[in-house]
């Protein structure tokens, strides 16, 4: 009975703690919005306005207030779960965002299966071939991938792949040709194309993902092959492993059921975390491509002053984030025998 009240209570805090940290993001976010130099108002009426129509945008959008009192009736709106109406594009945010995330979503998703996928074995690869040539070409291979900028590698890309070699898609997510072809379910073009059984658009659509992912992949390998190789030596290091190998089990036995095992919770965080900064952070990525994505809307909304779309988008990585943890908390459940 203690034990499960220790958990509700727990629970009860972390729910707190979460609507705390997410009311601190929106404050910020807010004033920040309001000190920005940037005019929503002119952005709308244009500088050839007179001052008249200036001052009957302004009332209207409620700018004429004190910045509490605008934010006071933006949380009123919040309770009720109306994110406002955006400014670049006149419908409400929170349709807004239901329409460009999935592009995002589908592109992060692909990108961190790629990056796990070849992080994980690249980092415990290093780690069991420490100070070999092995070790050096992966830590090179990490250390170009971190620290080149996404964008030089999405100009380069699609210098190589898509203008010289004809292998990649284009700009956008299809060719012209199957904009507005494809029947949306999800809003995921390889899902919804593959569900409708529409090969030829699943095709073009992979074609024109494909590069993008690989370079948010390579992004999200170079950081999760350092941190899996962190983890690897540390493990590698402890006594157990020695007994191990004392005992005569397989070099394969003591680095893929000892040791990898014992950082699968470390490993979870570190996934979550490049999973969710793909989420929010592919807006270089998106611009190269011009993939109608969720990172390319808040720029534009944040280049217009449209404070109720950046509002909205910041409201939503916060809960991208926040929910990660939680799932993240889940797992640990499960693989960390000392949770149980």
């Amino acid at each position: 009975m203690g034990n499960l009240w220790a958990r509700a209570s727990a629970l009860r805090n972390r729910l707190l703690s979460t609507l705390v940290t997410l009311l601190g993001l929106l404050v910020l976010t807010f004033f920040i919005g309001r000190v920005m130099p940037i005019d929503p108002v002119l952005s709308i009426v244009g500088p050839d306005a007179d001052a008249s129509m200036y001052r009957q945008v302004s009332v209207q959008l409620g700018l004429d207030q004190p910045v509490w009192v605008q934010f006071g009736r933006y949380l009123g709106e919040l309770v009720h779960g109306k994110l406002g109406t955006s400014l670049l594009t006149g419908n409400a945010v929170s349709a807004d965002i239901a329409r460009v995330f999935p592009a995002t979503a589908e592109l992060a998703t692909f990108a961190i299966v790629l990056g796990v996928l070849a992080g994980v074995p690249l980092g415990v690869f290093a780690a069991a071939r420490r100070g070999r040539w092995g070790d050096n070409l992966v830590r090179v291979i990490s250390l170009a991938g971190y620290s080149t900028p996404v964008f030089w590698f999405g100009m380069m890309g699609l210098l190589v792949f898509y203008a010289w070699l004809g292998w990649a898609g284009g700009s956008g997510r299809v060719d012209l040709e199957f904009d507005g072809a494809i029947r949306p379910i999800t809003g995921l073009l390889l899902v919804d194309t593959a569900v409708t059984g529409n090969w030829t658009a699943f095709a073009n659509a992979f074609k024109h993902i494909a590069l993008p992912a690989c370079i948010l992949g390579l992004h999200s390998m170079a950081y999760i092959s350092r941190m899996t190789r962190s983890f690897m030596l540390a493990q590698l290091s402890q006594e157990y492993i020695l007994t191990a190998r004392v005992k005569g089990l397989s070099e394969w036995n003591v680095i893929w059921r000892h040791a990898f095992r014992n950082i699968l919770v470390q490993l979870l965080t570190i996934v979550a975390l490049a999973y969710g900064g793909l989420l929010e952070g592919a807006v270089l990525i998106e611009t190269v491509f011009a993939w109608p994505g969720f990172g390319q809307y808040l720029t534009n909304s944040l280049l217009l002053g449209d404070m109720n779309s950046v509002m909205g988008c910041v409201l939503v990585v916060g809960i991208i984030f926040v929910t990660l943890n939680l799932v993240s908390d889940a797992l640990y459940q499960v693989f960390d025998p000392r949770m149980h």
